[in-house]
């Protein structure tokens, strides 16, 4: 059995949510990694997490669990606005890097991330989660084949829960500035997957808006200014001519999920679900030629990587991606998103942004 890689986890806090509920558990489960070592602000929760992961090394500082020479990879899985420095420490150090979108609070982060990965030549991967989703790439797999036939139009919608209340701990995210938002998050998540599906953009225009401009907090009792945008929608067209009508938006009461929709000459695709994204568990495919019925395809056995885990579980598709960034690791010849692909979808949400606020189409390079 070859060696398991040495994963360092920035974000191990056993409280946390993603973290807790997806790299965690993928790792107890993975057959390419050992979790080594983990990294929280304060040394007790480092320590707790050490203990019921069974890591060997706890840390409370992520230059030192970087700079380790008993660690060959780190993951970043902690809040957004805060990617850029424990990534960066890990690449200074030589280590490949796993961190979660968004690769950098702004695109400049990423832009100087990217280039220190690559002048560093350390291997990476993102967070988009949708690029190794069994579901999303068997949909990709059948476009590529021509199930639909010559793309004309591609339809997306996620409306998503978005409470009016939250406990003060959470409500940092009303800060645009912060970089992690509907804008961000959502629609970066699910607007990346269609790209991976249908292909880039030539050309997009786009509304993004903060219709929820206040946020009550549970605990604290205080009314809270909101800047971050709730409600995306644009519309384009791809390089292919296929035009592109999409909508993410965080509403207060019964969302009614995710669905993509790609239709061509020779038939139509559909992934849907009732979750925020195709980057978690719960998405299923559906495609019609010929009459007017979608029925379910279920995706080969082939593109399920992560032997052990449970797709029906949010943790799978992490774990898909710790399997891609293995082989990236130990061939040079990965299926994994990397900086790379970060970079290109932050130049797509700048783009939406300012076709926002100058109300004219962005054409894309």
């Amino acid at each position: 059995m070859t060696t398991k890689l040495r994963l360092g986890l920035v974000g191990a806090n056993v409280r946390s949510n993603w973290g807790s509920r997806t790299h965690l558990p993928a790792l107890a489960k993975s057959a390419d990694f050992e979790l080594t070592a983990v990294c929280t602000t304060r040394m007790e929760s480092a320590e707790e997490a050490r203990r019921m992961y069974g890591a060997k090394l706890a840390f409370d500082d992520f230059r030192a669990l970087a700079a380790c020479p008993e660690v060959d990879a780190v993951a970043v899985v902690v809040r957004a606005p805060v990617h850029y420095e424990p990534t960066k420490a890990a690449i200074e150090a030589g280590k490949h890097v796993y961190t979660e979108w968004p690769l950098g609070r702004t695109s400049a982060e990423a832009v100087e991330l990217t280039a220190l990965a690559h002048a560093r030549g350390v291997h990476t991967a993102i967070g988009l989660q949708a690029r190794v989703n069994p579901v999303i790439v068997h949909m990709k797999e059948q476009v590529d084949a021509g199930y639909v036939g010559e793309i004309t139009a591609c339809v997306l919608t996620l409306m998503r829960a978005g409470v009016l209340e939250r406990t003060a701990a959470r409500t940092w995210q009303r800060d645009a500035s912060l970089g992690a938002n509907t804008l961000t998050i959502a629609y970066g998540h699910n607007i990346d997957a269609l790209r991976f599906v249908a292909g880039d953009f030539g050309r997009i225009g786009g509304v993004v808006s903060t219709r929820i401009a206040q946020w009550h907090e549970t605990d604290t009792g205080r009314t809270v200014e909101v800047t971050a945008p709730d409600n995306v929608l644009t519309s384009g067209v791809l390089k292919n001519g296929a035009v592109v009508s999409a909508h993410v938006a965080a509403i207060p009461w019964a969302g009614s999920g995710y669905r993509m929709e790609i239709y061509g000459r020779e038939g139509t695709l559909a992934a849907m679900g009732d979750v925020w994204g195709p980057q978690l568990a719960g998405v299923k495919l559906f495609g019609a030629r010929g009459n007017n019925r979608l029925a379910e395809i279920v995706p080969p056995a082939r593109l399920f990587h992560f032997r052990d885990g449970d797709p029906g579980n949010d943790a799978f598709n992490v774990g898909q991606m710790y399997c891609a960034f293995a082989e990236a690791i130990r061939t040079g010849q990965g299926r994994q998103p990397t900086f790379e692909t970060a970079l290109e979808l932050h130049h797509l949400v700048d783009a939406v942004a300012q076709a926002s606020e100058s109300g004219r189409e962005v054409t894309m390079r």
